[in-house]
């Protein structure tokens, strides 16, 4: 799986991408230059500005500008890819502050509590992949899911056709772009995985576990009982518990909060009232939304409808 090609800038993971460039990134910047000496406070004025790009089945793209107040602290139920193309972004994972320069990528697993703040008073700016996790099992046939211990990639070891995709996130993905993306991120994270001590592993039992997935996706709003977990899988619930975790990088619980969350935030930016939005997702009032919300997204709902370009 490991990538040794670096000329592979013409990827295409839609009907044109590939062409376009981020502008303002850091890129062509000497090769000895390092933004970390420039690491100061986080900067004093606000202007948050988050742009989504088409998605597809399975992925969501979005470019992301902050100066000043940042991210809370949060955690998605996707692999998030990013790319950094202006500025400095730090964030703490796993215990430890991470600085995230220009061209270099961020890699973070699901569940993963994390922030997110400017470096530098002139904020930062990047473009990234939220990845379903069964994307990537589908991708690697099963195999247990890739753990990147060290979220921050180094330019020199980014592959270029996946940096080609997260520059583009305008073009429309078709089947094929969809493929093509899931396919370059699980080499990714294949090639920069932590390395695991070998020992026996249990089969996942995947297309069970898919029906229970798919049972709660197909209206998240419906709280499921076990019992029908069981039916519909063909499983006991303690390896429906143990596996889920394993095949798609969360619990049962945390994937209907989060189809919930994808509700919500589809209504919200349809101009739908927040205490309306939480009803129609299935929550137990505004509050319940709004504390759900900002524990995914680091952001109130208001702040992140605000920042919406």
């Amino acid at each position: 799986m490991r990538n040794d090609s670096r000329s592979g800038e013409d990827a295409r993971c839609g009907e044109g991408a590939g062409r376009g460039r981020v502008s303002g990134g850091g890129e062509d910047s000497p090769a000895g230059a390092d933004p970390r000496r420039h690491l100061r406070a986080v900067g004093t004025v606000p202007g948050n500005r988050l742009r989504f790009g088409p998605g597809a089945a399975g992925i969501e793209r979005l470019e992301a500008s902050l100066t000043g107040e940042g991210f809370a602290p949060h955690r998605h139920d996707t692999y998030a890819i990013g790319l950094t193309f202006h500025g400095v972004q730090t964030f703490r994972y796993r215990g430890e502050a991470r600085h995230c320069l220009p061209g270099e990528l961020h890699v973070l697993h699901p569940d993963e509590v994390h922030d997110g703040v400017a470096g530098t008073d002139e904020g930062f700016g990047y473009r990234i992949i939220y990845l379903d996790p069964f994307l990537v099992q589908e991708a690697l046939g099963g195999a247990p899911l890739p753990f990147v211990a060290d979220p921050v990639i180094g330019r020199r070891d980014v592959d270029p056709s996946l940096a080609a995709c997260l520059r583009d996130i305008d073009e429309p993905l078709d089947d094929f772009g969809r493929l093509t993306m899931t396919l370059l991120a699980a080499r990714t994270l294949v090639r920069h995985a932590a390395v695991r001590r070998p020992g026996r592993t249990v089969p996942l039992a995947l297309e069970a576990l898919a029906r229970v997935r798919d049972l709660i996706a197909e209206d998240p709003a419906v709280r499921h009982s076990l019992a029908e977990f069981e039916a519909v899988s063909g499983l006991d619930r303690w390896t429906i518990a143990r596996q889920f975790r394993t095949a798609f990088g969360t619990s049962p619980t945390r994937f209907r909060t989060m189809r919930q969350l994808d509700r919500a935030r589809r209504l919200l930016r349809d101009g739908v009232p927040l205490s309306e939005t939480a009803q129609l997702a299935g929550f137990a009032d505004q509050a319940h939304l709004t504390r759900m919300f900002k524990r995914t997204y680091g952001l109130t709902p208001a702040r992140w409808a605000a920042a919406l370009a």
